[in-house]
């Protein structure tokens, strides 16, 4: 029986009201860091040098040496610049110190991403990525960009204090620029802006949001054990953020410009070539005119270029022996146990198609699956443990796979009696022509040897046992027409089988 006493209703209301009461507690005991400064000593230490940082890189990184050579060098000034802070005093610190926070321009699928998660890694400080445009959504509090900053706590496994040396990296910035009119969707883009600019220099974030019930009661349940309500907060003022965009429409802002300075280019430039020399030239104002506001911009004081990849490009980074794209590829066969490689002719195919598709690196993805995905399915049901993927196997590679597949088909066949015994105690002989009419049905529907026999084998035990004989002869009539083969058979031989 219930306790007569206990009413889950008062106890509610108790806990409510504690907790809308806990802003006015005196005792309140914060807990956090002060402005810059850990709430305990931090567990990282940074002392890389700006050419180590690019030397990693670029192991990695092809076709943006210029971009990986600014990066590098802002990043490590950053951190380096935070690990000397940590051990002046707060009269020494600079005061409205700016940080190295950066904006990114290129296309997609160059390496934007990639170059940040590469560095986080190397210094081995929590890293959070996201779209810009899930802020300018219409109906989203734009106070909500502060889970950007929560999320480090959460990649920190709960120490604020390394969370408080991470790294943010906001994509599609160029998204929430705002078209220059002050309805609609604009108005929330500038909103963004203007609550992730708090953020970029210094700003005081309280882990426990405000609609975050569970955190709530939790507090409340714990100021009426303690008597204290501890709010727990990170500080940004050492957080780096990094945003990028594609800006596709800013060319067209600073030829404007330029035309106007009388500043032209030689025809005989191609039009990539023009667009990076065009994009070296923006500035400031380029970016404010794009839909930025100027406080925004002030707040990321390095602007980085980077290239958009050509044939070569994509080419160089498949040959580079750190390729994600390759060594992937390999490890997804090499879990069936079969060794993958690539002829250079292969490569320079893969790399044309893929500066087709016009998505940077990503189209490498893309094309390689288009190639390999049969390869993938239908080798680990073979005994190949190799696979050299040359020009002919990128051009025509249905027609390879089946040739692959034929070299093998007395081997599949073997595999198929036996395991046909096994499961059934009954023994397929198969005729020599048989055997040919199975190749040429495996060729012309591209499937697998032991797809065909599964196909048109799979119910012969049923007649075969009800002729009550354990081995049974196929020929090519039975592989051309399996179902109408057996149902004759069973009609001529039946009553033969029962007599004997």
């Amino acid at each position: 029986m219930a306790d007569p006493l206990y009413d889950p209703k008062n106890e509610w209301e108790e806990l409510s009201s504690v907790i809308s009461n806990q802003s006015a507690k005196p005792e309140a005991d914060p807990v956090g860091s002060k402005p810059g400064v850990p709430h305990k000593e931090s567990i990282l230490r940074f002392n890389i040098k700006p050419e180590e940082l690019e030397s990693y890189l670029n192991k990695y990184i092809v076709g943006q040496e210029e971009a990986v050579e600014v990066i590098a060098t802002k990043v490590c000034t950053h951190f380096n610049r935070m690990e000397i802070e940590k051990s002046i005093s707060d009269d020494e610190k600079i005061v409205g110190n700016i940080k190295s926070n950066m904006l990114l321009i290129g296309p997609t699928g160059v390496g934007k991403t990639y170059i940040i998660k590469l560095i986080a890694k190397k210094l081995g400080v929590p890293f959070v990525k996201a779209d810009a445009t899930k802020f300018s959504e219409t109906g989203y509090v734009g106070g909500d960009v502060e889970d950007l900053v929560r999320e480090l706590v959460h990649e920190a496994d709960g120490d604020i204090s390394r969370a408080e040396y991470g790294i943010i990296y906001l994509d599609e910035i160029d998204k929430i620029a705002a078209s220059g009119n002050t309805y609609g969707p604009d108005v929330s883009r500038a909103g963004v802006q203007r609550n992730l600019l708090k953020l970029m220099e210094e700003a005081e974030v309280d882990l426990k949001t405000p609609h975050d019930l569970a955190s709530q009661v939790e507090a409340a349940m714990e100021a009426q054990k303690t008597g204290k309500v501890t709010r727990k907060k990170i500080n940004t003022r050492n957080i780096l953020f990094i945003v990028s965009g594609a800006f596709n429409s800013l060319e067209e802002i600073v030829k404007k410009r330029l035309n106007v300075q009388a500043i032209g280019f030689d025809n005989n430039q191609n039009s990539d070539q023009k667009k990076k020399h065009i994009f070296k030239d923006v500035k400031t104002e380029d970016l404010i005119k794009f839909g930025f506001e100027s406080e925004f911009i002030g707040r990321l004081p390095v602007t980085v270029l980077l290239n958009e990849l050509d044939e070569e490009g994509l080419y160089k980074i498949l040959k580079n022996k750190y390729s994600s794209v390759i060594l992937g590829k390999k490890l997804d066969f090499k879990a069936y146990g079969i060794e993958l490689d690539f002829t250079n002719d292969a490569l320079k195919i893969l790399a044309q198609r893929a500066y087709q598709e016009k998505t940077g690196a990503r189209g490498l993805l893309s094309v390689f699956e288009n190639v390999l995905i049969k390869f993938e399915k239908t080798l680990p049901s073979t005994n190949i443990t190799e696979l050299m993927v040359n020009k002919d196997v990128v051009v025509n590679p249905e027609q390879e796979l089946q040739k692959m597949l034929l070299m093998f088909i007395e081997d599949d066949i073997k595999k198929f009696q036996k395991n046909f015994l096994i499961d059934h105690g009954i023994f397929l002989e198969f005729e020599k022509d048989a055997i040919e009419a199975i190749k040429d049905l495996a060729f012309r529907n591209n499937k697998s040897i032991k797809q065909i026999c599964s196909d048109s084998f799979r119910d012969y035990h049923f007649g075969i046992k009800l002729m009550e004989k354990d081995t049974f002869t196929i020929n090519k009539e039975a592989v051309l027409n399996p179902t109408d083969y057996l149902n004759n058979y069973i009609r001529n031989n039946y009553n033969k089988a029962g007599t004997e």
